[in-house]
């Protein structure tokens, strides 16, 4: 079984330099594996625990991305990760 969902990536710099090295960390936490795609490049899904696959997707803001875990904490992994995107990743909208 696989958990995914898809979101908008509303921070300003999008998934680089510290919102990437959060999201990575965040993702590192969990068990399961970790996708990332992004929607609006039609990049290939990258390893969501990669910091260098993270960058390479080239996730901007505003960009539509998929997260996808399969895993034992897949569910839990995924929502993590949304919730650090919803909440822009700690700073002010």
């Amino acid at each position: 079984m696989t958990a995914s969902k898809m979101i908008i990536v509303r921070h300003k710099v999008g998934l680089h330099a510290r919102p990437a090295a959060m999201f990575v960390k965040t993702a590192i936490k969990y068990t399961s594996q970790i996708t990332v795609e992004n929607l609006c490049n039609q990049s290939e899904p990258v390893n969501a625990k990669s910091i260098l696959g993270i960058l390479s997707s080239g996730v901007e803001m505003n960009h539509q991305i998929q997260i996808t875990a399969e895993g034992e904490d897949e569910e839990e992994a995924v929502a993590a990760l949304c919730e650090l995107i919803e909440t822009n990743f700690g700073e002010a909208h």
